[in-house]
């Protein structure tokens, strides 16, 4: 059964748009191949799908599916390869990756704003450190003395 608490009314003009776990959202009725929910704010009366702004909207490939391409090509696969061992089509599996990608871009906008980054992440610097204690400056043959020991 789906949890409706996670949904709110679309509707700018509601009340209730953009409450969460007010009650007033109900399921009206299933669509699709997929089955797929489509819920009804008891406010307003709007009706809108349970994937409204995912990336599994209008798709012909189920949840498992999806998951199962971003999974794969998350892990270095080719959208060839990808559709090769899903046994899928190529284009369609292309699709779902730059839905997946135009998602996350709209997300991450929205997210990540007005970062004044002024210092080097601590992994990179890290790295730094440890590259010059692992391959410290090479010696050269004019700063060595004439007995080879490599002082100045």
């Amino acid at each position: 059964m789906i949890d409706l608490s996670n949904f709110f009314c679309p509707n700018l003009e509601c009340k209730d748009h953009g409450v969460r776990g007010h009650g007033n959202i109900t399921t009206s009725t299933r669509y699709g191949k997929n089955k797929t929910h489509l819920l009804r704010c008891k406010t307003c009366n709007q009706r809108f799908s349970e994937n409204r702004n995912t990336i599994f909207i209008h798709s012909n490939y189920g949840r498992e599916t999806i998951k199962r391409i971003i999974l794969a090509v998350a892990e270095s696969n080719s959208i060839r390869g990808t559709a090769r061992i899903l046994e899928l089509d190529k284009d369609g599996v292309n699709r779902i990756v730059l839905k997946a990608g135009e998602h996350c871009k709209k997300i991450l906008e929205n997210l990540i704003r007005d970062l004044c980054l002024t210092e080097c992440q601590l992994d990179e610097l890290w790295t730094f450190i440890k590259k010059r204690e692992l391959f410290p400056k090479k010696i050269s043959k004019k700063s060595m003395d004439a007995t080879g020991s490599g002082q100045p």
